[in-house]
């Protein structure tokens, strides 16, 4: 995955245009964590730090592999991702794991580097209809999986399975899938003919309503390509938009992601 200094949030909201407090930091001024350092030595190479986001958790590109380390507070959201992404190896393109372990000072999980670019880079921010299409696949290829090998305890460890009081009774499920959970569009993917690569940022993987993924996708084409995607976007999934439940789950989202 080609990484680049990007403006945005985890989202893929403008910073310049939107700040926010959840916004991913400049990966400056911090301390290598010593798995780190150990495992760079290992591969021979310089650790390149990547993201840092606001509760200490740090990304780096060690050579070929991708290596997230979160403090304890975010341990167990790491195992989290971890879990799900070895299940998903061989169905579903994502990151392939290669190690994980814990210690003292915090959890690492490195993964191997993907071929392809997320989809709010400058090159596809500048042909927003081909990543919207893409996004919109990737979506599709997910929510296919069949849900009989998914663990179903997966809904109640992330928002997708959440239902506040304030929000109401939740709309009918009428036709569950597999739910990326985070289907913001830097979480998708794009090779270099801008078609659908492979998915990222997995932790909240569940069982649940495809409109919290279309939900929360179409509000961040918004962030990433300007207004008015919403109907490529729906057409390009092969769906007519349900407003009740996308109200319903971006709510959800602002509360409980």
């Amino acid at each position: 995955m080609t990484a680049e200094a990007d403006p945005h949030d985890e989202r893929g909201r403008d910073l310049t245009a939107a700040p926010d407090l959840s916004c991913q930091l400049d990966p400056t001024g911090f301390e290598l964590p010593r798995v780190i350092a150990r495992l760079a030595a290992e591969a021979g190479v310089e650790p390149r730090a990547l993201w840092q986001n606001s509760l200490g958790g740090l990304t780096f590109w060690l050579g070929e592999r991708i290596v997230k380390w979160s403090p304890p507070v975010l341990a167990a959201a790491l195992r989290r991702e971890e879990e799900r992404m070895r299940w998903l190896e061989g169905r579903h393109p994502a990151p392939r794991v290669l190690d994980a372990g814990s210690d003292a000072d915090g959890a690492w999980l490195v993964t191997a580097a993907l071929a392809g670019d997320t989809a709010v880079t400058d090159a596809n921010r500048a042909r927003p209809e081909v990543a919207i299409a893409a996004i919109a696949e990737g979506l599709q290829r997910i929510h296919a999986l069949p849900l009989a090998d998914v663990p179903t305890h997966w809904a109640d460890e992330t928002w997708v399975g959440r239902q506040p009081a304030q929000l109401g009774a939740r709309p009918p499920i009428d036709d569950p899938v597999l739910v990326h959970g985070d289907a913001c569009a830097p979480n998708t993917l794009l090779d270099a003919h801008g078609r659908f690569a492979a998915h990222v940022d997995l932790g909240d993987l569940a069982p649940g309503d495809r409109w919290a993924d279309l939900a929360v996708a179409s509000m961040s084409l918004e962030w990433n390509y300007g207004p008015g995607r919403d109907a490529a976007f729906y057409a390009a999934y092969g769906i007519e938009p349900d407003e009740e439940r996308i109200r319903w789950y971006r709510q959800l989202w602002e509360l409980e992601s």
